[in-house]
């Protein structure tokens, strides 16, 4: 598989997620046992059927409606595209994949993020998606500001010059 044709099925699986809110053809993008982890919650699944529920029922559902991502750089190597991105949202629902158990809170949130994505046989093999939860609890006051976590406004600044 060709670096444009990965690109071209990463793009359109979060085409699939976050335009089209599809499980189905989300999953469609996928080898029948591929992998998804949001590594800070500890959040996704293991096999297409498994993961097109976690579409359905967690994920998709709890992205909310005014979402947008910034990317900020991407490296796209043999068999694998590392994208690093800043998501912006508000926390209007639950979101069992970014904040566990919580009630909205209505604040926004500005998260930079890495999602490492490998590819088998012509699709997508996994994802592995990692940010820096301690500076999203921060920003919606959940954890002491005096901790030693990331100013992210800082860091969002930083990403945009130096990706």
């Amino acid at each position: 598989m060709n670096r444009d044709q990965m690109i071209e099925i990463w793009e359109q699986h979060m085409a699939y997620e976050f335009e089209h809110r599809d499980a189905d053809l989300a999953v469609s993008t996928m080898v029948l046992d591929a992998t998804v982890m949001h590594l800070p919650t500890m959040s996704g699944g293991v096999g297409k059927e498994c993961l097109r529920r976690y579409y359905a029922d967690v994920f998709i559902p709890g992205i909310p409606a005014d979402t947008a991502s910034e990317p900020i750089a991407r490296s796209v190597g043999d068999g694998v595209i590392v994208d690093q991105f800043i998501m912006r949202m508000t926390h209007d629902r639950e979101m069992p994949f970014l904040l566990p158990g919580l009630s909205p809170t209505g604040q926004t949130l500005e998260i930079p993020t890495v999602v490492v994505v490998k590819f088998r046989d012509e699709l997508m093999q996994s994802e592995r998606l990692y940010w820096d939860q301690a500076s999203v609890l921060s920003q919606l006051g959940l954890i002491d500001r005096d901790l030693p976590v990331a100013d992210v406004t800082a860091m969002s600044c930083f990403l945009r010059k130096f990706g």
